[in-house]
């Protein structure tokens, strides 16, 4: 092996959880996705300093083949470093939309990202207080407050001994307490008066409780709460002991990071920075973009959306999993784009058009140094389906492997100014550029280790939704890495769905998956979406019309009628 085959080989091990790599072995065969491709192509790009675009990994998926193509890489972009910092600092792009929204809107919760831990045994109850307030003294972003300068959103940052999480203590009992998370969890915050996170812990009984943690979307996304958990066990498991957490320090913090990002981007004035090339890009790519998706909706849209919303999940089981797999390895692309070229085929054959355009959130941690900090970097990705033409299964995915890869190659750009540049048709009742939202989520499930301490997961929501329909999509794999099964979650506006409508959605959804699994050569067209109850129902029920009718001569059934 060359030492850049041997390096490659040790980074798609580490990220794949592997002891060792096959120089031949490709790495989506061995479990990776997309989320790790982009892991992978950072790591290359502070390890080798070579900029490869994420198309790379996907046409040459082995180290052998991916070593080949590094001497066609940029050269990396500047490295992410703790800077100085001005007295004003600014809000990420991201960060902006929000407060804007947070101005508009006030104290609501739709940005809330709320994590209930049920917590069996005995609980050293200061310990985890104190763990708290270790936590946001590590992560500045958690200690930020949002005001105006000049005329000009800033970041505030409060030194750490004056940032102390507020932590409500309460008595519960278990039929009380769903309500009584759901009324904390959906409880908005200040953002310029009150730290963006928010803990209550619930006593249920002796060794029962339940840790509530509200973060605010502003300070964080769903990746975050993989190192917020790993710090907070940390911190807890330390002050058991009386000692103050030990842990490496940061490399970076988040306003580090938004000051980067501006330096990243460029100007929009300099035609060959970053940011105005996938400006360019983008403009491009979203020309005519229908202003409105036409979904099958039980009620017309509200003139103001008032973001009421729930829940309807539902699983898909192994085989299918493993199908839909094998489709995108097949394809060369990924178990995403497969769910993509899905969902596009069922909104279009419910009437939505060939135009189909969803929404995407992805990671955005493009530096390695963003890995293990909480805050908001996710963006949003606006994917444009073609469905014209009725092509087969295959031929579709193959149009959506090429639209998410040349999306990848331009994900720098915001999503907030890419709004503000193509300047849709703007509604308060609807989300612009797009309304249907496709989500896979493929980061490891999250756990917290608190010694002493049985802990759960708890199910909980705020009651509010972003998008007309969000589709969620979450694998389960084995030990050894097999499929198990999708958990799939469709939130929706519940002003414009009946829940029977969304259940209905969800089972057609299903019907597309498995059909483009056994029919992949089959025209999109043509793919059956009828369960055998409503088939046997078309054919044989509603058909059933024969009526018997006891023989007899017209003049004598004229007779039966006047007589």
């Amino acid at each position: 092996r060359t030492p850049e085959e041997e390096i490659l080989a040790g980074l798609f091990a580490e990220l794949l959880g592997l002891d060792r790599v096959g120089i031949d072995d490709s790495f989506f065969d061995l479990g990776g996705h997309s989320l790790l491709a982009s892991r992978l192509i950072g790591r290359i790009r502070s390890t080798l300093g070579v900029e490869l675009p994420l198309r790379a990994l996907f046409e040459a998926p082995s180290v052998a083949a991916l070593a080949s193509r590094l001497g066609t890489g940029l050269v990396a972009r500047p490295a992410l470093v703790a800077r100085a910092r001005p007295a004003a600092i600014p809000l990420s792009f991201a960060q902006r939309r929000l407060w804007v929204l947070h101005q508009i809107e006030g104290r609501d919760a739709t940005y809330n990202i709320p994590l209930a831990l049920r917590l069996d045994g005995p609980l050293d109850a200061d310990a985890l207080i104190s763990a708290l307030g270790d936590l946001v003294g590590r992560h500045e972003s958690l200690r930020t407050l949002f005001g105006e300068h000049d005329g000009g959103a800033v970041q505030r940052i409060l030194p750490a001994s004056a940032a102390v999480p507020i932590v409500e203590r309460t008595a519960a009992d278990e039929d009380g307490l769903p309500d009584l998370l759901a009324a904390a969890a959906s409880h908005g915050f200040d953002l310029a008066a009150e730290l963006p996170l928010r803990a209550a812990l619930f006593r249920i009984g002796d060794g029962r409780h339940v840790l509530l943690l509200v973060l605010h979307h502003i300070a964080g996304d769903g990746w975050s709460l993989g190192p917020l958990l790993r710090d907070l066990a940390t911190a807890y498991e330390a002050r058991c002991r009386g000692l103050p957490p030990s842990w490496p320090a940061l490399a970076v913090q988040y306003a580090d990071y938004t000051l980067w990002q501006h330096d990243l981007l460029g100007s929009e004035a300099d035609t060959a920075s970053r940011i105005s090339q996938q400006l360019a890009y983008w403009q491009s790519a979203l020309a005519g973009l229908p202003e409105q998706i036409a979904l099958p909706t039980d009620r017309p849209r509200p003139a103001m959306a008032t973001r009421r919303g729930a829940v309807h999940g539902f699983s898909l089981d192994g085989a299918l999993h493993g199908g839909l797999l094998a489709l995108a390895r097949d394809g060369r692309a990924s178990l995403f784009m497969v769910l993509q070229a899905g969902l596009a085929i069922l909104l279009n054959r419910l009437g939505a058009g060939s135009d189909i355009v969803l929404g995407s959130p992805i990671a955005g941690r493009t530096d390695d140094a963003l890995d293990d900090l909480v805050g908001f970097f996710v963006n949003t990705l606006v994917l444009r389906t073609d469905v014209s033409g009725d092509p087969s299964v295959r031929g579709l995915l193959a149009r959506v492997r090429e639209t998410a890869l040349a999306a990848y190659a331009h994900q720098d750009l915001p999503f907030e100014r890419l709004v503000e540049l193509l300047n849709p048709a703007r509604s308060v009742g609807r989300h612009p550029l797009f309304q249907v939202m496709l989500v896979l989520q493929n980061n490891a499930p999250l756990c917290v280790d608190l010694p002493g301490l049985s802990t759960t997961l708890e199910p909980i929501g705020t009651g509010t939704t972003k998008f007309d329909l969000t589709f969620g999509f979450a694998e389960r794999r084995g030990p050894d890495g097999m499929a198990q099964g999708l958990d799939v979650m469709i939130e929706y506006a519940a002003d414009m769905f009946e829940r029977g409508t969304v259940e209905g959605l969800g089972r057609r959804l299903g019907l597309v998956l498995s059909a483009m699994v056994s029919s992949p050569e089959a025209p999109v067209g043509r793919l059956d979406l009828l369960s055998p109850e409503e088939r046997r129902q078309l054919l044989i029920d509603w058909n059933d019309t024969a009526h018997p009718v006891p023989p007899a001569t017209v003049p004598a059934l004229f007779e039966a009628q006047v007589g």
